[in-house]
C-alpha cells in the first residue's frame, strides 16, 4: 500500500460508500469485496486501456473480469457509444449480479454509471477515475448520463457507486491540458464553500501543477470531502447541491457551442466561474479585489480566462436557456455572495447579465 493515503465516506445511510485516495492504489488495493457477484465488466477507453486495464483487472482477485474498450473523447458521450456497453454485457451474458467498473475520466464514469443504472433495471458499479477532474468531481455523488446535441448531460440518472478508488499516480500520464482542467473543479470548492481551502490553493498551486504527491492527495481529499458533505445533504440536487454547478451554465454553453471535446470541461467551467464572479461583482456581492483574486487563482492554474472569440452574447443566452437548473423558463445561475459562499438564484437584473456577456464577448466583431 502507498505511503500517502486518505479515506473518507459519502454518507447516504445504507447506500454510503468509501472514497480511497493515494499513490499506487490501482492494482494493489483489493476491490473484490465490492463486487457482490462473481463477475465484473471494466469499461474503459482506447487511451486508458493500454496504460491501466491490466492493473485494474488485478484489483479484483477471484472474480471473472471482462472488459469493453470505447473510443476516447467527449464527442462519444452519446447513445451510440452507450449501446456498446450494453452489447458487451449481453454478448458476455452478464446477469443483474454483475458489477460495472468505470476506468477512465469523466466521460467513462458518466456513461458506465448510466449503463449500470439501466442494465436489467440497475446493477452495481465502481468508479476508478484516472483524471484529476473526474477524481474530484464526476466520480463522486452518483450523477451519470450522456450528452444530447442540444444540451450537455441532459439524459441520465442518479446512481451511486459502491466505492471510488483514486490513484494519484494516473495523473502522470495525462496530456498537459488535463491538469488545469481538473484544477478548475478543485478551485470551485474553495469558491463555493471553503474559503480556507481557497487560501490553501493560492499558496500551493505551484506544488499542484508540479504533481507534488502530498499536495495532490490533500487537494483531492478536501475537494471530495466538500462534495461528499453536499451530496449527503442533497443527493438529487433539490437545493444545496446545485451550488456545485458554479460556472457550469456558462461553461456548458461554451462546450455546446464549440462542439463537445473542443474545450475540455474544466477549461469551460474555469471561464464560466470567472464569468459568474464578474456578474457577482456587478451585483455588488464581490468586491473588485475579490474578483481579482478569482482571476489570479484561475490564471495560476493555467486556465483560459475568456470564452471562444467568435461566441456572442446571443449564443450564450440561447444555450444557457437549456439548463437543468432553470425553473419555469427562468434562468437560474450559481453566483458568489462572497468568496466561499455560493447561492443559486434567478433574482438578478437581465441587464447585469448582459453586461457580463458583453464584457467577455467584446472581441466579437
Amino acid at each position: 500500500m502507498p505511503d500517502v493515503a486518505r479515506t473518507l465516506t459519502v454518507d447516504l445511510g445504507d447506500r454510503s460508500y468509501p472514497i480511497l485516495i493515494g499513490q499506487g492504489l490501482l492494482g494493489s488495493a483489493d476491490l473484490s469485496s465490492y463486487v457482490k457477484g462473481d463477475r465484473a465488466l471494466i469499461v474503459t477507453n482506447e487511451t486508458v486501456a493500454p496504460l491501466y486495464l491490466e492493473r485494474a483487472t488485478g484489483s479484483f482477485p477471484g472474480k471473472a473480469v471482462d472488459s469493453v474498450v470505447l473510443p476516447d473523447g467527449e464527442r462519444y458521450k452519446n447513445w451510440e457509444t452507450l449501446n456498446l456497453i450494453f452489447d458487451a454485457l449481453l454478448e458476455k451474458r452478464h446477469t443483474r449480479k454483475t458489477t460495472l467498473v468505470a476506468l477512465g475520466g469523466g466521460v467513462i464514469g458518466d456513461m458506465t454509471g448510466f449503463a449500470a443504472a439501466c442494465y436489467q433495471r440497475g446493477v452495481q458499479f465502481i468508479q476508478i477515475p484516472t483524471t484529476l477532474l473526474s477524481q474530484v468531481d464526476s466520480s463522486v455523488g452518483g450523477k451519470t448520463g450522456i450528452n444530447h446535441p442540444l444540451g450537455k448531460n441532459m439524459i441520465g440518472a442518479f446512481h451511486q457507486p459502491e466505492v471510488v478508488l483514486i490513484d494519484t499516480d494516473t495523473q502522470g500520464s495525462l496530456p498537459p491540458r488535463e491538469l488545469p482542467a481538473g484544477l478548475a473543479e478543485v478551485i470551485k470548492y474553495g469558491l463555493i464553500r471553503e474559503p480556507a481551502f481557497l487560501e490553501w490553493l493560492e499558496d500551493n498551486m505551484a506544488a499542484l501543477r508540479s504533481l507534488d504527491a502530498v499536495a495532490m492527495v490533500e487537494a483531492i481529499y478536501r475537494s471530495c470531502a466538500c462534495k461528499a458533505d453536499v451530496v449527503a445533504v442533497d443527493e438529487k440536487e433539490g437545493g444545496l447541491r446545485a451550488i456545485l454547478n458554479l460556472g457550469h451554465t456558462f461553461g456548458h454553453a461554451i462546450e455546446t457551442f464549440t462542439g463537445y471535446g473542443t474545450w475540455l470541461h474544466g477549461e469551460a467551467v474555469g471561464t464560466g466561474m470567472l464569468m459568474a464572479a464578474d456578474l457577482s461583482c456587478r451585483l455588488g456581492y464581490l468586491s473588485a479585489d475579490d474578483l481579482e483574486r478569482v482571476v489570479r487563482v484561475l490564471q495560476s492554474a493555467g486556465l483560459p480566462l475568456e470564452p471562444p472569440a467568435d461566441m456572442t452574447p446571443e449564443d450564450f443566452l440561447r444555450l444557457m436557456a437549456v439548463d437543468k437548473k432553470n425553473v419555469d423558463g427562468a434562468l437560474r445561475l450559481v453566483l458568489l455572495e462572497s468568496l466561499g459562499k455560493a447561492v443559486v438564484t434567478s433574482d438578478f437584473p437581465t441587464q447585469k447579465l448582459e453586461e457580463t456577456l458583453a464584457r467577455f464577448c467584446s472581441r466579437v466583431s
